[in-house]
């Protein structure tokens, strides 16, 4: 039980026990009134995200292999030997660490089997190789490079050529597998506040599960995300690809200059013009800014997460000259980068947030059974990217202010008046572990608002309501310190809870003390960061890359160099 005391600024810098926890941090021992569901549970249930890891792949067993004749005996020993030594060959070979982990990997691969052929027989490509082989050079169709492992040729010369096509083969397969799962980023090295885990394929299990396909062209594409986002994207890469030429005529970068309205002249016009593919009224001119010109403008700043006023701004400059046809594609390539980071399953029933499109949506399958406008952090207090599962929610919260923000904010203020505290109605608590903390009791100018929805994690951050909500207005709407501000907090409420609870009962549990609701069933919520989306109608979207994620996949990737 938490004690009320008062406190100087002094007392309080001193006291405070800093913690690192993130800047949402939760009451660390709240007094709640549990208020259930209809539907709760009568025993208790792991509450986990109901997402699989992918699984240490069990060594792959030698084939059972019929007995040969004593001419075919000789022929497979002597290319088990000669696979053997082009495996030594390559090991041998310098490179990188995660180079040399892959041919270990393959090498340990080979071995479990004896050093058998995989991908050969009679001198010639096996049906699973060629079905695969078929995919493999389509790898571009899916964004991923296999320059460092390309397809190899089948040169009948003798058996050392046949080894190094067999094992060159296998490393085609296992480089398109992993890339194809997420292994050419580390979400940490594009950030720290990015903690989703791609679940990258094991080497030993993708050449296995390939090479016993029935379809392995297949089986290899399937490692690429499924979701719907990625291959709505995935066909828009391919449309451009086939458009780029063309397009490349009319979407000439725009330079910049002064802001255009109708009526106005400007050298620039006839590049929007082309842009669109608009000529003239004519009652008008090429060089005038005309009506005509200004709802294009206007169409393709409601497409792309702009005021869509018209005029031609700086902001709508750059968005038109990122459309360039190689842009464009770049764009497209690093969000089908970033869905291989999602979890392969979602769930049919989900809370989806992404960042830059300012939206939290629920989803039932493909139908999207809720919508609202979110607020999220700061570029320079990002909200993190992670998924986990909604447990419950609390009405009346308490907001437990983050060490951070009494550090940088409130201390200063504090200093110069003893009172700031208390004349905002903060409470300094003593906890049981000794430390002090600051806290702001439930209300209407409470931080969190009305309403949270808990899903507990590592970064201490979660949705909430919020008493600023005409912030809610604006078309860019990153500013928080890291936790995701909901429009319409008691409408998700209902969606979340389920049968039984209406928005109205919801708010019925407005006024006094914190009530916690625990959820029927944990619900999968997953945050992300979507600069490039597919919207309900089919119209590729593009949104700021407000925290710069875009741009650093897009350097990992080696693109626009």
């Amino acid at each position: 039980m938490s004690v009320r005391v008062q406190v100087s600024a002094k007392a309080l810098s001193l006291a405070l026990a800093l913690s690192a926890g993130g800047v949402c941090a939760q009451e660390a021992s709240p007094s709640f009134k549990v208020v259930s569901t209809q539907a709760e549970q009568s025993r208790s249930e792991d509450v986990s995200p109901k997402f699989k890891p992918v699984e240490a792949p069990a060594a792959t067993p030698a084939p059972v292999l019929d007995a040969p004749t004593p001419v075919a005996a000789t022929a497979l020993n002597t290319q088990q030997s000669a696979i053997k030594a082009a495996l030594e060959t390559r090991l041998a070979e310098r490179g990188t660490v995660q180079q040399r982990r892959f041919r270990e990997a393959i090498a340990a691969f080979y071995e479990a089997r004896q050093y058998a052929p995989l991908w050969i027989a009679d001198a010639k490509w096996s049906a699973t190789a060629q079905s695969a082989i078929a995919r493999l050079e389509r790898a571009g169709d899916d964004a991923l490079d296999l320059r460092g492992t390309p397809i190899p040729a089948l040169a009948v010369k003798d058996f050392a050529a046949i080894a190094a096509a067999d094992i060159g083969l296998s490393e085609s397969i296992a480089s398109y597998a992993r890339q194809a799962s997420g292994a050419r980023i580390d979400p940490l090295s594009i950030s720290k506040e990015i903690t989703s885990k791609p679940e990258i394929v094991d080497v030993a299990r993708a050449l296995a599960d390939v090479g016993a396909a029935a379809d392995a062209g297949a089986k290899l594409a399937s490692y690429n995300p499924q979701h719907s986002g990625y291959a709505h994207l995935r066909d828009k890469l391919a449309e451009l690809r086939h458009a780029a030429p063309a397009m490349a005529q009319t979407q000439k970068r725009i330079p910049t200059g002064p802001v255009l309205k109708p009526g106005m002249r400007d050298q620039r016009v006839p590049l929007v013009r082309a842009r669109f593919g608009l000529v003239p009224a004519q009652d008008s001119d090429d060089l005038t800014y005309d009506t005509k010109v200004a709802a294009a403008v206007a169409d393709f700043q409601k497409q792309n997460g702009l005021p869509a006023s018209g005029t031609l701004t700086p902001r709508t400059v750059d968005a038109l000259s990122e459309g360039a046809p190689e842009r464009l594609e770049d764009e497209i390539v690093a969000n089908m980068e970033r869905w291989r980071w999602m979890p392969r399953d979602m769930g049919h029933e989900r809370i989806e947030v992404n960042i830059p499109d300012y939206t939290v949506r629920v989803y039932r399958g493909e139908a999207i059974i809720h919508q609202a406008r979110v607020i999220v952090g700061k570029p320079q207090t990002p909200t993190p990217i992670f998924s986990n599962a909604m447990q419950f929610l609390i009405v009346n919260p308490y907001w437990n202010v983050p060490p951070s923000i009494i550090k940088k904010e409130m201390l200063p203020k504090l200093k110069e008046d003893p009172d700031y505290l208390k004349k905002l109605g903060y409470e300094v608590v003593q906890q049981k572990n000794g430390s002090m903390a600051v806290r702001q009791p439930p209300g209407e100018r409470n931080a969190l608002g009305w309403i949270k929805f808990m899903f507990p994690n590592d970064h201490s951050v979660y949705l909430h309501d919020t008493p600023t909500r005409n912030l809610f207005a604006n078309d860019k709407r990153a500013f928080s310190h890291g936790c995701v501000r909901v429009d319409q907090p008691f409408a998700l409420a209902e969606i979340v809870l389920g049968e039984g609870w209406s928005e109205e009962r919801v708010k019925g549990l407005k006024g006094g003390g914190e009530r916690m609701v625990k959820m029927p069933r944990p619900l999968p919520i997953h945050i992300g960061y979507f600069s490039a989306f597919v919207d309900e109608q089919g119209k590729l979207q593009l949104r700021e890359d407000i925290y710069g994620y875009s741009q650093k996949v897009k350097t990992a990737l080696g693109l626009g160099a």
